[in-house]
């Protein structure tokens, strides 16, 4: 591959990022519900007894369960660890604080339950499209995706069906820990999967033809 299909690799994701937590953003100011994987996130935070003087949080709670899962895969298979992989754990979260600026305002808890809905739902729909630009940029992806798509690889099980358990197991467990959830993750638990498995012959496609490759 040249440098420039390399370059081009890091836009898509990028993009597709972007596309992604556009979504999550959606989701998150509907407020119904994290989404699955913050569930299990919120779980372990509550359960373990945090030293007072490490100031632990939330966030620092997600970034090593990342971290972790990264260095089972690096067991595993390491092959699909790439640099997407970093800029996903690193650029998730300015990005959705960006996009949470630009559309608090309009974008919130005031809303009527109906229209929450209504944008809980696109929300997860265009998470699961830039989930699967991310994956076919080919770039790597995030270490909470990439449960479901070595699993879906390794198995040889559709990729949907396999999103879905692995949410799934991601509420159960984190709610087991001290989690909470609301209407709004099982929704998300059950769309993402498999839109994003529709979504992705179409972002195959796509990327073939910005990569320039067949």
């Amino acid at each position: 591959m040249t440098f420039t299909q390399k370059v081009k690799q890091i836009i898509l994701l990028i993009f597709g990022l972007s596309v992604a937590h556009l979504g999550v953003t959606f989701f998150i100011q509907a407020n119904l519900g994290t989404d699955p994987f913050n569930v299990l996130v919120q779980g372990i935070f509550r359960s373990i007894p945090w030293p007072d003087a490490l100031h632990w949080t939330h966030g620092r709670t997600h970034m090593m369960i990342c971290f972790l899962i990264i260095l089972v895969l690096l067991v595993i298979d390491r092959s699909y660890i790439r640099i997407g992989t970093i800029i996903c754990m690193f650029l998730g979260g300015p990005i959705i604080d960006l996009f949470t600026v630009i559309l608090g305002d309009y974008i919130n808890s005031s809303l009527p339950l109906a229209i929450r809905v209504i944008v809980l739902v696109a929300g997860c729909m265009i998470l699961a499209l830039g989930m699967t630009i991310v994956i076919k940029s080919e770039a790597g992806t995030g270490p909470n995706d990439l449960v479901a798509i070595v699993i879906s690889d390794k198995t040889h099980r559709a990729f949907g069906l396999v999103r879905i358990l692995t949410d799934c197991f991601f509420v159960a467990a984190g709610f087991l820990l001290g989690g909470t959830f609301g209407p709004g993750t099982i929704i998300c638990a059950f769309i993402v999967g498999p839109v994003a498995q529709i979504f992705m012959p179409y972002s195959e496609r796509f990327c073939k033809k910005v990569l320039g490759s067949r």
